[in-house]
Protein backbone atom coordinates (compact mmCIF):
# COMPACT_ATOMS: atom_id res chain seq x y z
CA UNK A 1 0.00 0.00 0.00
CA UNK A 2 1.53 3.22 -0.66
CA UNK A 3 2.46 6.21 1.90
CA UNK A 4 -0.38 8.58 0.77
CA UNK A 5 0.10 11.99 0.04
CA UNK A 6 -0.12 13.08 3.69
CA UNK A 7 2.65 10.94 4.29
CA UNK A 8 4.85 12.55 6.84
CA UNK A 9 2.29 15.02 7.98
CA UNK A 10 1.22 14.44 11.92
CA UNK A 11 -1.96 15.36 13.22
CA UNK A 12 -2.58 15.60 17.19
CA UNK A 13 -6.36 15.37 17.27
CA UNK A 14 -8.50 16.19 20.26
CA UNK A 15 -10.84 13.31 20.45
CA UNK A 16 -14.59 14.48 19.66
CA UNK A 17 -18.36 13.49 18.23
CA UNK A 18 -19.30 14.11 14.49
CA UNK A 19 -17.79 15.41 11.57
CA UNK A 20 -14.11 16.64 13.40
CA UNK A 21 -13.48 12.51 13.97
CA UNK A 22 -14.98 12.49 9.80
CA UNK A 23 -12.83 14.77 8.58
CA UNK A 24 -9.60 13.42 10.36
CA UNK A 25 -10.46 9.75 9.24
CA UNK A 26 -10.26 11.10 5.65
CA UNK A 27 -6.83 12.82 6.17
CA UNK A 28 -5.74 9.28 8.06
CA UNK A 29 -7.20 7.58 4.81
CA UNK A 30 -4.59 9.99 3.17
CA UNK A 31 -1.87 9.07 4.72
CA UNK A 32 -1.50 11.19 7.54
CA UNK A 33 -0.20 10.23 11.06
CA UNK A 34 -2.74 10.74 13.64
CA UNK A 35 -2.40 10.91 17.34
CA UNK A 36 -6.11 10.59 19.00
CA UNK A 37 -6.16 12.08 22.45
CA UNK A 38 -9.01 10.17 23.90
CA UNK A 39 -10.19 11.23 27.39
CA UNK A 40 -9.07 9.22 30.38
CA UNK A 41 -12.14 8.13 31.41
CA UNK A 42 -13.01 6.65 28.11
CA UNK A 43 -10.17 4.00 28.56
CA UNK A 44 -11.55 3.44 31.77
CA UNK A 45 -14.23 2.02 30.15
CA UNK A 46 -16.55 5.10 30.07
CA UNK A 47 -16.56 6.16 26.27
CA UNK A 48 -19.62 7.98 26.40
CA UNK A 49 -20.96 8.95 23.37
CA UNK A 50 -18.05 8.46 21.81
CA UNK A 51 -18.52 5.27 21.15
CA UNK A 52 -20.63 5.95 18.18
CA UNK A 53 -17.43 7.72 16.67
CA UNK A 54 -15.76 4.20 16.04
CA UNK A 55 -17.03 3.40 13.07
CA UNK A 56 -15.03 6.98 12.02
CA UNK A 57 -12.00 6.24 13.95
CA UNK A 58 -9.58 3.77 11.33
CA UNK A 59 -6.31 5.46 11.42
CA UNK A 60 -5.25 6.55 13.91
CA UNK A 61 -3.44 5.58 17.13
CA UNK A 62 -4.97 6.52 20.58
CA UNK A 63 -3.56 8.18 23.56
CA UNK A 64 -5.55 8.86 26.78
CA UNK A 65 -5.11 12.14 28.75
CA UNK A 66 -6.41 13.71 31.70
CA UNK A 67 -7.34 17.16 29.79
CA UNK A 68 -8.45 18.81 33.28
CA UNK A 69 -5.06 18.26 35.07
CA UNK A 70 -1.70 20.49 34.41
CA UNK A 71 0.52 17.93 33.65
CA UNK A 72 -2.25 16.25 30.65
CA UNK A 73 -2.12 19.99 29.87
CA UNK A 74 1.40 19.55 29.03
CA UNK A 75 1.46 16.15 27.28
CA UNK A 76 -1.02 17.96 24.90
CA UNK A 77 0.92 20.68 24.30
CA UNK A 78 3.87 18.88 23.91
CA UNK A 79 2.62 16.70 21.54
CA UNK A 80 1.12 19.57 19.33
CA UNK A 81 4.61 21.02 19.77
CA UNK A 82 6.08 18.46 16.91
CA UNK A 83 2.42 18.00 15.20
CA UNK A 84 1.62 19.74 11.81
CA UNK A 85 -2.37 19.99 12.68
CA UNK A 86 -4.29 19.60 15.39
CA UNK A 87 -8.19 19.52 15.18
CA UNK A 88 -10.54 20.18 18.21
CA UNK A 89 -14.10 20.07 17.86
CA UNK A 90 -15.18 21.86 20.82
CA UNK A 91 -17.46 24.92 21.65
CA UNK A 92 -15.45 28.39 21.15
CA UNK A 93 -13.73 29.09 24.29
CA UNK A 94 -13.45 25.77 25.61
CA UNK A 95 -9.45 24.96 24.34
CA UNK A 96 -8.70 28.03 25.70
CA UNK A 97 -10.25 27.12 29.28
CA UNK A 98 -8.39 23.98 28.89
CA UNK A 99 -5.07 26.17 27.88
CA UNK A 100 -4.57 24.51 24.77
CA UNK A 101 -6.08 27.38 22.66
CA UNK A 102 -4.89 28.37 19.25
CA UNK A 103 -2.94 31.70 20.90
CA UNK A 104 -1.28 28.99 23.17
CA UNK A 105 -0.34 26.38 20.63
CA UNK A 106 0.95 28.53 17.84
CA UNK A 107 3.14 30.55 20.33
CA UNK A 108 5.03 26.85 21.02
CA UNK A 109 4.81 25.86 17.53
CA UNK A 110 4.08 28.78 14.62
CA UNK A 111 3.77 25.92 11.63
CA UNK A 112 0.67 24.54 13.41
CA UNK A 113 -2.09 24.71 11.74
CA UNK A 114 -5.20 24.95 13.88
CA UNK A 115 -8.48 23.10 13.06
CA UNK A 116 -11.76 23.87 14.82
CA UNK A 117 -15.03 21.86 14.13
CA UNK A 118 -18.22 23.64 15.51
CA UNK A 119 -21.45 23.98 14.33
CA UNK A 120 -22.07 27.49 14.82
CA UNK A 121 -18.28 28.82 14.27
CA UNK A 122 -16.19 30.98 16.46
CA UNK A 123 -18.27 34.19 16.84
CA UNK A 124 -22.14 35.04 16.33
CA UNK A 125 -25.44 35.04 18.59
CA UNK A 126 -25.21 31.25 17.86
CA UNK A 127 -21.99 30.61 18.62
CA UNK A 128 -22.64 28.93 22.48
CA UNK A 129 -25.52 27.63 21.51
CA UNK A 130 -25.69 24.16 21.28
CA UNK A 131 -27.15 22.14 17.78
CA UNK A 132 -26.97 19.43 15.37
CA UNK A 133 -26.88 18.34 12.15
CA UNK A 134 -30.53 18.99 11.43
CA UNK A 135 -30.41 22.59 13.21
CA UNK A 136 -27.64 23.93 11.10
CA UNK A 137 -29.01 22.74 7.84
CA UNK A 138 -32.54 24.41 8.93
CA UNK A 139 -30.30 27.82 9.68
CA UNK A 140 -28.49 27.78 6.33
CA UNK A 141 -31.52 27.09 4.40
CA UNK A 142 -30.67 23.82 3.08
CA UNK A 143 -33.08 21.68 4.88
CA UNK A 144 -36.27 23.55 4.01
CA UNK A 145 -36.18 22.44 0.27
CA UNK A 146 -35.64 19.13 1.09
CA UNK A 147 -39.18 16.60 1.03
CA UNK A 148 -42.78 16.78 -0.03
CA UNK A 149 -44.68 19.99 0.17
CA UNK A 150 -47.22 18.61 2.27
CA UNK A 151 -45.57 17.12 4.99
CA UNK A 152 -42.59 18.60 7.09
CA UNK A 153 -39.02 18.46 5.36
CA UNK A 154 -37.36 15.62 6.97
CA UNK A 155 -34.54 14.77 8.89
CA UNK A 156 -31.73 14.26 5.79
CA UNK A 157 -29.35 11.76 7.67
CA UNK A 158 -26.33 14.08 8.96
CA UNK A 159 -24.92 13.92 5.90
CA UNK A 160 -25.26 17.36 4.86
CA UNK A 161 -24.33 19.58 7.88
CA UNK A 162 -21.78 16.92 10.15
CA UNK A 163 -19.81 15.18 7.19
CA UNK A 164 -20.76 17.51 3.68
CA UNK A 165 -20.62 20.76 5.42
CA UNK A 166 -18.62 20.07 7.92
CA UNK A 167 -16.02 17.26 8.35
CA UNK A 168 -14.86 17.90 4.37
CA UNK A 169 -15.05 21.65 4.82
CA UNK A 170 -12.54 21.37 7.48
CA UNK A 171 -10.18 18.66 5.95
CA UNK A 172 -10.14 21.35 2.63
CA UNK A 173 -8.99 24.17 5.17
CA UNK A 174 -6.89 21.51 6.70
CA UNK A 175 -4.80 20.97 3.03
CA UNK A 176 -5.74 24.60 1.57
CA UNK A 177 -3.66 26.08 5.28
CA UNK A 178 -0.89 23.16 4.51
CA UNK A 179 -0.25 24.20 1.14
CA UNK A 180 -0.33 27.76 1.82
CA UNK A 181 2.58 26.67 4.85
CA UNK A 182 4.87 25.50 2.35
CA UNK A 183 5.19 28.96 0.79
CA UNK A 184 5.09 31.02 3.76
CA UNK A 185 6.23 28.72 6.24
CA UNK A 186 3.37 29.89 9.31
CA UNK A 187 0.57 28.33 10.50
CA UNK A 188 -2.99 29.56 11.05
CA UNK A 189 -6.11 28.83 12.56
CA UNK A 190 -9.25 27.12 10.51
CA UNK A 191 -12.49 28.20 11.71
CA UNK A 192 -14.63 25.35 10.16
CA UNK A 193 -18.38 25.75 11.08
CA UNK A 194 -20.65 23.22 9.85
CA UNK A 195 -23.50 25.75 9.43
CA UNK A 196 -20.94 28.11 6.66
CA UNK A 197 -20.42 24.61 5.24
CA UNK A 198 -24.09 23.64 4.80
CA UNK A 199 -24.52 27.41 3.41
CA UNK A 200 -21.53 27.11 0.89
CA UNK A 201 -23.91 23.39 -0.21
CA UNK A 202 -26.57 25.66 -1.25
CA UNK A 203 -24.76 28.02 -3.71
CA UNK A 204 -26.19 26.25 -6.99
CA UNK A 205 -29.54 26.89 -5.51
CA UNK A 206 -29.20 30.71 -4.71
CA UNK A 207 -27.89 30.65 -8.64
CA UNK A 208 -31.30 29.33 -9.53
CA UNK A 209 -33.05 31.54 -7.56
CA UNK A 210 -31.46 34.55 -8.85
CA UNK A 211 -32.09 33.49 -12.14
CA UNK A 212 -35.75 32.81 -11.67
CA UNK A 213 -35.38 29.07 -12.15
CA UNK A 214 -35.79 27.45 -8.74
CA UNK A 215 -38.77 28.93 -6.54
CA UNK A 216 -38.47 28.42 -2.37
CA UNK A 217 -42.09 26.28 -2.90
CA UNK A 218 -41.39 22.55 -1.87
CA UNK A 219 -41.96 20.12 -4.45
CA UNK A 220 -41.99 22.40 -7.05
CA UNK A 221 -38.30 22.68 -9.05
CA UNK A 222 -36.61 19.92 -11.41
CA UNK A 223 -34.59 18.44 -8.90
CA UNK A 224 -36.77 18.21 -5.26
CA UNK A 225 -39.19 15.62 -6.14
CA UNK A 226 -41.50 18.63 -8.57
CA UNK A 227 -40.10 16.69 -12.11
CA UNK A 228 -41.95 13.53 -12.60
CA UNK A 229 -38.54 12.41 -13.97
CA UNK A 230 -36.53 13.20 -11.35
CA UNK A 231 -37.93 10.95 -8.36
CA UNK A 232 -38.30 7.81 -6.48
CA UNK A 233 -41.51 5.23 -7.25
CA UNK A 234 -42.21 2.43 -5.19
CA UNK A 235 -43.00 -0.86 -6.91
CA UNK A 236 -44.81 -4.14 -6.55
CA UNK A 237 -42.67 -5.44 -3.95
CA UNK A 238 -42.17 -2.37 -1.83
CA UNK A 239 -38.76 -1.35 -2.66
CA UNK A 240 -38.00 1.76 -4.88
CA UNK A 241 -37.10 3.12 -8.03
CA UNK A 242 -34.93 6.44 -8.48
CA UNK A 243 -35.47 8.06 -11.66
CA UNK A 244 -33.41 10.95 -12.86
CA UNK A 245 -33.95 11.32 -16.66
CA UNK A 246 -33.37 15.13 -17.11
CA UNK A 247 -31.77 15.53 -20.78
CA UNK A 248 -33.53 14.57 -23.40
CA UNK A 249 -32.03 11.55 -25.12
CA UNK A 250 -31.97 10.10 -21.53
CA UNK A 251 -35.89 11.23 -21.12
CA UNK A 252 -36.50 9.02 -24.19
CA UNK A 253 -34.53 6.25 -22.91
CA UNK A 254 -36.85 6.05 -19.98
CA UNK A 255 -39.92 6.37 -22.01
CA UNK A 256 -38.52 3.68 -24.25
CA UNK A 257 -38.14 1.25 -20.65
CA UNK A 258 -41.48 1.95 -19.62
CA UNK A 259 -43.05 1.64 -23.29
CA UNK A 260 -44.98 4.85 -23.00
CA UNK A 261 -45.23 7.20 -26.26
CA UNK A 262 -43.51 10.11 -26.67
CA UNK A 263 -46.64 11.92 -28.41
CA UNK A 264 -48.08 11.31 -24.82
CA UNK A 265 -45.71 12.21 -22.12
CA UNK A 266 -44.41 15.60 -22.48
CA UNK A 267 -41.43 16.55 -20.97
CA UNK A 268 -41.65 20.15 -19.57
CA UNK A 269 -44.99 20.77 -19.04
CA UNK A 270 -44.92 22.00 -15.73
CA UNK A 271 -48.83 21.91 -15.47
CA UNK A 272 -49.04 18.55 -16.01
CA UNK A 273 -45.79 17.13 -13.88
CA UNK A 274 -48.42 16.35 -11.22
CA UNK A 275 -51.12 13.83 -13.47
CA UNK A 276 -48.16 12.37 -15.21
CA UNK A 277 -46.13 11.60 -11.46
CA UNK A 278 -49.66 10.29 -10.72
CA UNK A 279 -49.12 8.01 -13.98
CA UNK A 280 -45.96 7.19 -13.74
CA UNK A 281 -46.65 6.13 -10.01
CA UNK A 282 -48.70 3.47 -11.39
CA UNK A 283 -46.76 2.20 -13.81
CA UNK A 284 -43.48 1.30 -11.50
CA UNK A 285 -46.22 -0.12 -8.95
CA UNK A 286 -46.60 -2.75 -12.02
CA UNK A 287 -43.45 -4.50 -11.36
CA UNK A 288 -40.69 -5.57 -8.65
CA UNK A 289 -37.87 -3.55 -7.98
CA UNK A 290 -35.50 -6.27 -9.40
CA UNK A 291 -37.60 -6.31 -12.52
CA UNK A 292 -37.63 -2.83 -13.02
CA UNK A 293 -33.89 -3.25 -12.82
CA UNK A 294 -33.56 -5.64 -15.27
CA UNK A 295 -35.52 -3.27 -17.42
CA UNK A 296 -32.75 -0.63 -17.75
CA UNK A 297 -29.94 -2.83 -17.38
CA UNK A 298 -27.37 -1.12 -19.71
CA UNK A 299 -29.82 1.73 -20.50
CA UNK A 300 -28.77 5.80 -19.77
CA UNK A 301 -32.13 6.44 -18.80
CA UNK A 302 -30.84 7.23 -15.44
CA UNK A 303 -32.75 4.48 -13.78
CA UNK A 304 -31.51 3.07 -10.85
CA UNK A 305 -32.77 0.49 -7.28
CA UNK A 306 -32.66 1.99 -4.33
CA UNK A 307 -30.26 0.11 -2.60
CA UNK A 308 -29.86 -0.13 1.29
CA UNK A 309 -27.11 0.40 2.85
CA UNK A 310 -26.16 -3.80 3.13
CA UNK A 311 -27.48 -3.87 -0.51
CA UNK A 312 -24.87 -1.82 -2.07
CA UNK A 313 -21.74 -3.35 -0.84
CA UNK A 314 -23.14 -5.99 -3.48
CA UNK A 315 -23.85 -4.21 -6.54
CA UNK A 316 -21.51 -4.85 -9.13
CA UNK A 317 -20.02 -1.30 -9.68
CA UNK A 318 -19.35 -1.04 -5.83
CA UNK A 319 -17.60 -4.32 -6.19
CA UNK A 320 -15.24 -3.64 -9.26
CA UNK A 321 -14.21 -0.29 -8.02
CA UNK A 322 -13.20 -1.90 -4.65
CA UNK A 323 -15.97 0.71 -2.87
CA UNK A 324 -15.44 -1.08 0.18
CA UNK A 325 -12.84 -2.36 2.52
CA UNK A 326 -12.72 -4.65 5.00
CA UNK A 327 -11.10 -3.23 8.11
CA UNK A 328 -10.89 -5.41 11.26
CA UNK A 329 -13.46 -8.07 10.19
CA UNK A 330 -15.93 -4.90 9.03
CA UNK A 331 -17.09 -3.68 5.77
CA UNK A 332 -16.35 0.01 5.21
CA UNK A 333 -16.20 2.53 2.55
CA UNK A 334 -12.81 2.60 1.17
CA UNK A 335 -10.89 6.01 1.02
CA UNK A 336 -12.12 8.77 -1.46
CA UNK A 337 -11.11 10.09 -3.57
CA UNK A 338 -8.40 8.38 -5.54
CA UNK A 339 -5.26 9.14 -6.25
CA UNK A 340 -2.78 7.06 -9.16
CA UNK A 341 0.43 7.76 -7.57
CA UNK A 342 -0.36 8.54 -3.68
CA UNK A 343 -3.73 6.13 -3.21
CA UNK A 344 -3.09 6.23 0.42
CA UNK A 345 -5.63 3.73 2.32
CA UNK A 346 -6.47 2.26 5.73
CA UNK A 347 -3.17 2.60 7.95
CA UNK A 348 -4.65 0.92 11.06
CA UNK A 349 -8.07 -0.09 12.35
CA UNK A 350 -9.87 1.43 14.77
CA UNK A 351 -7.76 1.73 18.32
CA UNK A 352 -9.04 1.03 21.33
CA UNK A 353 -9.03 4.02 23.95
CA UNK A 354 -5.76 4.68 25.66
CA UNK A 355 -4.57 1.50 23.25
CA UNK A 356 -1.29 3.58 22.36
CA UNK A 357 -0.50 5.69 25.60
CA UNK A 358 2.78 3.81 26.79
CA UNK A 359 3.91 4.23 22.88
CA UNK A 360 3.20 7.80 22.06
CA UNK A 361 4.36 8.87 25.28
CA UNK A 362 7.97 6.99 24.73
CA UNK A 363 8.01 8.91 21.17
CA UNK A 364 7.94 11.78 23.55
CA UNK A 365 10.82 11.28 25.27
CA UNK A 366 9.25 10.23 28.32
CA UNK A 367 10.74 6.99 30.30
CA UNK A 368 9.20 4.06 31.52
CA UNK A 369 9.37 4.95 35.07
CA UNK A 370 8.31 8.63 34.12
CA UNK A 371 4.69 7.01 32.00
CA UNK A 372 4.36 4.55 35.33
CA UNK A 373 4.12 7.57 37.51
CA UNK A 374 1.92 9.96 35.21
CA UNK A 375 -0.22 6.56 34.91
CA UNK A 376 -0.32 5.67 38.67
CA UNK A 377 -1.36 10.08 39.45
CA UNK A 378 -4.13 9.60 36.71
CA UNK A 379 -2.80 11.80 34.10
CA UNK A 380 -2.84 9.01 31.34
CA UNK A 381 -4.90 5.46 31.50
Amino acid sequence: MSAGPLDGVRIVELAAIGPAPFGVMLLADLGADVVRVDRIEAARGNPGVAVAMRGLSRGRRSVAIDLKSGQGVDLVLRLADTADVLVEGYRPGAAERLGIGPDVCLGRNPRLIYARMTGWGQDGPLAMRAGHDIDYAAIAGALHPIGRKDTPPPPPLNIIADFGGGGLYMVIGVLAALVERASSGHGQVVDAAMVDGVASLTTFFHGLLATGAWTTDREANLLDGGAFFYDTYETADGGYMAVGAIEPQFYAALLDGLQLEPADWPQFDVTRWPEQKRRLAEVFRSRTRAEWTAVFEGSDACVAPVLTLTEARDHPQIVARDTFVDVAGAPQPAPAPRLSRTPGGVSRPTPEYGEHTDAILGEMGLTADEVRALRAANVVA
